[in-house]
């Protein structure tokens, strides 16, 4: 058995309003899970009872070879993030640090070298003497996380502990958890809604949406064989271009075509077609994997969103208007004349109806 192990958990409320529905989830020693979604997926009540802080209306969750599934909070040996950072405001920076350590009546010497460790790997020394009401939000971020660092515990637990960050300093205590975990090794499980988020710092990701989990694999598996429609449009940014199309057969064999443009699939993907029950399917590109050529499929440049290194270039075309992600800077203007290419290795097929992946 893994670090953590959640086998079919479920968690009705009232006995009609379904949150989880039958989660199966495990990772090994030192991974570092996320549990992506949007809001109202079931992952932060996931989380909750990982913690202890809710319970399960079925299904076990074991932590090493505990089942930990009836235990308190204070015996699975964890340590959690907040959002809201949850300092004490009338304590000291070191005293918040070694709270929880007193608590457990851990001597005062440990607990004095439990806080300078803490404080050197974060590089929160200096804030040693100061109270929460005298940091910035970063700071008090890096409290929080020195205080579950303190308790050297078997899980970490991140509950979206960057959400109430500015975009600068999101991106500077992202690579500061990542190289965090790297220096620790603890096992990790971090909820966020922010797909960037997961990308960068999973180890492995398990994709939720309205209580289920859609797909639980490494970051490059989740992004480049995306397990259905939702996976792939939610992963990514832009989002997937989804293109409406229909299955056909001539004379040359399977066709795939979208307002009467032929659209180009592998061998695999025909076979997976003529396989597939329905003829109504949806074609999938990554924007990165959409350039602009002398020859190819024709339209309209409609919008370009430069962000400095590259550009977001949307075309209008007969098969439907399709997002491009571009290097640098698009010598193109609004209403320009283009050609879009791009190999039919790089598409998806999904079912139009129930957006499972056909190939």
């Amino acid at each position: 058995m893994g670090a953590l192990a959640i086998r079919n958990i479920h968690k009705t409320y009232n006995d009609t309003v379904h949150i989880l529905k039958g989660i199966d989830l495990e990772i090994e020693a030192g991974e570092f899970l996320i549990l992506v979604g949007p809001s109202g997926c079931g992952k932060s009540t996931l989380l909750s009872m990982i913690a202890g802080l809710d319970h399960p209306s079925s299904g076990s969750i074991h932590i090493g070879e505990r089942d930990v599934t009836n235990l308190p909070s204070k015996d699975r040996d964890i340590a959690m993030v907040f959002q809201s950072y949850a300092l004490y405001p009338n304590m000291t920076v070191a005293q918040n640090i070694a709270f929880g350590l007193e608590i457990r009546k851990v001597p005062k010497a440990e607990r004095q070298a439990a806080v300078d460790r803490v404080a050197a790997m974060l590089q929160i020394g200096h804030l040693l003497d100061r109270k929460p009401g005298q940091l910035s939000g970063g700071q008090r971020q890096r409290v929080a996380m020195g205080r579950a660092l303190a308790r050297d515990p078997k899980l970490f637990l991140f509950d979206e502990p960057l959400s109430n960050l500015d975009a600068k300093l999101r991106v500077e205590m992202r690579a500061e958890i990542k190289l965090l975990h790297q220096r620790t090794k603890t096992t990790t499980v971090y909820v966020t809604h922010d797909q960037v988020e997961a990308m960068t710092l999973g180890d492995r990701i398990a994709v939720m949406k309205d209580g289920l989990v859609q797909q639980f694999g490494t970051p490059n598996d989740i992004y480049n064989h995306p397990a259905n429609r939702f996976v792939a449009e939610f992963i990514g940014s832009p989002a997937m271009n989804m293109v409406d199309a229909q299955r056909s057969t001539t004379s040359a064999g399977v066709a795939l075509t979208a307002h009467g443009v032929a659209l180009a699939v592998t061998d695999a993907q025909r076979a997976a077609m003529q396989a597939h029950g329905s003829a109504d399917l949806v074609y999938g590109l990554r924007p990165e994997s959409i350039g602009f050529a002398d020859q190819g499929l024709p339209g309209t440049l409609c919008m370009i969103e430069p962000t400095g290194p590259e550009t977001y270039a949307t075309v209008d075309t007969q098969a439907g208007k399709l997002t491009a992600r571009v290097p640098g800077v698009l010598q193109a203007a609004v209403g320009d004349a283009v050609h879009l290419q791009w190999q039919a290795e790089q598409s998806h097929l999904f079912d139009r109806a129930s957006g499972v992946r056909v190939g």
